[in-house]
């Protein structure tokens, strides 16, 4: 009895719990073009807890939008989603749903995107923003890029 206690508080301390993975299926860089418009979204692997992620969209050779992206694993064990669009304030969104290729975040308190959703489809990586309640919906369907 004492060995399963000793193993069962180890267990806790080493963080062993119902805490999610990190998305590592998310991990390299992701393309999107439909004729001379594209976007791309390029995510390191999981390490520490965390993911660094990048994000740009334009138009032929012209970037119109750029983002800075992370996901961390917060004290108490849920993982945050943070973007930044053109350096501006970093803005979290915490997780409010996962499965084993699938990841919901959401700050309803933000003006737009209240609701960032990944999965993956096949292949490819699925993205999509809305507002709390699902309206206002955009998406994109990403390859991965150089066709890896």
């Amino acid at each position: 009895m004492r060995r399963l206690m000793v193993m069962g508080l180890a267990l806790l301390a080493t963080g062993a719990s119902n805490a999610p993975a990190m998305p590592g299926w998310m991990s390299g860089c992701w393309l999107e073009q439909k004729g001379p418009n594209w976007t791309e979204e390029c995510w390191t692997g999981p390490r520490a807890d965390h993911m660094m992620g990048s994000g740009r969209d334009g138009r032929g050779d012209q970037v119109k939008s750029w983002e800075t992206m992370q996901i961390e694993r917060g004290a108490d064990g849920t993982l945050v989603f943070y973007g930044s669009v053109k350096g501006g304030k970093r803005v979290a969104f915490p997780m409010v749903s996962s499965g084993p290729r699938d990841m919901v975040f959401a700050n309803p308190s933000h003006d737009y995107p209240q609701r960032i959703h990944y999965w993956r489809e096949g292949m490819g990586l699925n993205a999509e923003i809305s507002l709390m309640d699902g309206s206002q919906k955009y998406g994109w369907k990403y390859g991965r890029q150089g066709g890896n």
